[in-house]
């Protein structure tokens, strides 16, 4: 497992040290997070929701923001390509899955990072914790969202050669991924139509596991929400597994 925790480290590392990569991530959360907020706080009231509008969105801006950064983690692959490393790396005495393992971890942890700095910021804007558990609950669901998504990121990447075209299906996917969430709007005021199709996004259990966690209410029940979304990152696992087992330098 020593391949594992060095590509984790790689990753997390060129994360650490780069301030711009770091800030530039925070950009559109914080755009979401201040002016949907605090726009829309006084004038939109969500049932069931005490915090108002803005502690409705904080739990959508926060798996936003792991989304957005494991989605794009894919994007290492192409750059390892490019430049040879990954090449010096399918080449050492180590299991094509080790190394798809690794990139991974690395990226959902620099996404749960994210998704945790977005969080404290939050409490500073007035959002409150239900409790302990549930801030774990909510901890439990970024790990999830991370981990499902830099698989699929890395699934995808396996199979591209061009970091520009990659970016271009990256927002292509995620623009719809994440506008069908419900992380803006409840769903259970949607149309029944529409509503059907919010509940094949995996990303809508993410949100409303986080939702859970933090505020103590949901509307989709928490443990069938773990399961959907447990099983969509199993499935993007062994995606991600399989294509990258697929790749030629």
């Amino acid at each position: 497992m020593d391949i594992v925790y060095t590509l984790w480290l790689r990753n997390v590392k060129r994360y650490i040290r780069s301030r711009s990569r770091m800030l530039g991530s925070l950009g559109m959360p914080l755009f979401f997070l201040l002016m949907l907020g605090f726009g829309l706080n006084s004038v939109v009231s969500i049932p069931g929701f005490d915090q108002g509008y803005i502690g409705f969105i904080i739990p959508g801006i926060v798996a936003m923001s792991v989304l957005f950064t494991s989605i794009f983690s894919g994007i290492q692959i192409i750059w390892d390509k490019q430049f040879g490393f990954l090449k010096e790396t399918l080449v050492a005495p180590v299991s094509r899955m080790e190394i798809m393992i690794g990139q991974t971890f690395g990226g959902a942890t620099i996404a749960f990072i994210q998704g945790m700095i977005i969080l404290v910021i939050s409490l500073f804007l007035g959002n409150h914790i239900a409790s302990f558990a549930g801030f774990l609950i909510a901890f439990t669901f970024m790990i999830m969202i991370g981990l499902s998504f830099t698989a699929l990121g890395i699934a995808i990447a396996s199979r591209m050669e061009d970091m520009h075209g990659f970016q271009l299906i990256m927002n292509f996917l995620i623009l719809p991924v994440f506008g069908l969430s419900g992380a803006v709007f409840p769903i259970d005021n949607l149309p029944p139509w529409l509503k059907s199709i919010t509940l094949f996004d995996p990303l809508t259990y993410g949100v409303e596991g986080i939702r859970y966690g933090l505020l103590g209410v949901s509307h989709v029940n928490p443990v069938v929400s773990c399961t959907i979304l447990g099983a969509f990152m199993l499935i993007m696992f062994v995606t991600g597994a399989y294509l990258f087992k697929k790749v030629k330098i």
